[in-house]
């Protein structure tokens, strides 16, 4: 070899080193978040961007690509080159529920990442408009079974968290409603509030608005212990469904193969940021619940909300394709 080409081959390996040597992060980072800006996914991505652009020294930039329950973000992601600079707003509906739903998913939300932590859970509340006649989740039971079938439920959507909640809940009563599914939670909370459909599953943050205005009536959360958010209204677990359980969830995640020290540095920051005054003021602002896990722990309950939603699924019939 002339030694022409020994130089240039020297130089490129010590500028290949150099590069791989720069702390990270060493220039922006780009958050992908799968649904459209205002969503709260795309709030909490921000509320995480700003922060950690303060403390890690570097721009981080929310990237909105929404469409198919934000698949086409992860599917993104999922491309990206492993190396810490692109990441994704790792939500229950992508990483959770899609797999359950979906024949042909372009991305598994196991293999193809490297999940980093779950930063918040945003439970599921039953609700019917402020004049409906059921105060209760007993009183819906009894009359749904009264009249199965007749009783429409609003979703968010075929296959959204929404829709699955109301599903689990019907197989868990035993009764039979009438799916009504809607483009998103104000034309569903709208048209309940109208009388047009008597009920749905929703976030507590979605719906606390209107529950405290008195123009939605939560009869249940679907979570162990009841919402600080909704003290008063009582869990579907101790209105006769033990075990009945349904949250979302905003988690971060990289592309499979992202370094070690990246995915700990930024669960890091993730359980840094969560007791930050500020952030937590914010969090709570928004109604939702702080997790900050560890990458091995969130990994362990994305693989189980798979498995649970794939079970509600089957038992439903609920695709969407």
């Amino acid at each position: 070899m002339c030694p022409f080409r020994l130089l240039s081959l020297a130089l490129g390996l010590l500028l290949s080193s150099s590069v791989l040597a720069q702390p990270w992060p060493s220039r922006p980072v780009k958050i992908v978040v799968g649904f459209a800006p205002g969503s709260g996914t795309d709030i909490l991505a921000r509320v995480m961007a700003e922060r950690f652009s303060k403390t890690l020294g570097q721009p981080f930039v929310v990237e909105n690509k929404p469409g198919a329950g934000g698949s086409i973000a992860a599917e993104q992601v999922k491309n990206a080159a492993p190396d810490g600079y692109t990441l994704v707003a790792a939500g229950s509906g992508p990483f959770g529920v899609n797999p359950a739903l979906y024949a042909k998913l372009p991305y598994d939300a196991l293999r193809d990442f490297e999940l980093i932590g779950n930063i918040v859970l945003t439970p599921q509340a039953i609700v019917v408009g402020s004049s409906s006649p059921f105060a209760s989740l007993k009183d819906l039971v009894a009359a749904a079974k009264a009249r199965p079938g007749e009783i429409a439920y609003a979703s968010l959507g075929t296959g959204s968290t929404s829709h699955l909640t109301t599903e689990a809940f019907m197989s868990a009563a035993g009764i039979k409603l009438n799916h009504v599914p809607f483009k998103g939670s104000s034309d569903a909370q709208t048209q309940i509030m109208g009388g047009s459909v008597v009920l749905m599953s929703d976030t507590v943050p979605g719906i606390l608005a209107h529950a405290k205005n008195g123009k939605l009536r939560a009869l249940g959360v679907a979570i162990p212990a009841r919402s600080p958010y909704l003290p008063d209204v009582p869990t579907i677990a101790e209105q006769g469904y033990p075990g009945f359980e349904s949250v979302g969830w905003i988690g971060l995640a990289a592309p499979a193969k992202t370094p070690g020290v990246v995915v700990e540095r930024l669960n890091a920051e993730i359980r840094s940021m969560l007791v930050d005054a500020g952030v937590k003021a914010r969090i709570e602002q928004l109604a939702f619940t702080p997790v900050g896990d560890t990458p091995a722990q969130f990994a362990a309950f994305v693989k189980s909300e798979i498995v649970k939603w794939t079970k509600v699924a089957k038992e439903s019939g609920a695709r969407t394709d």
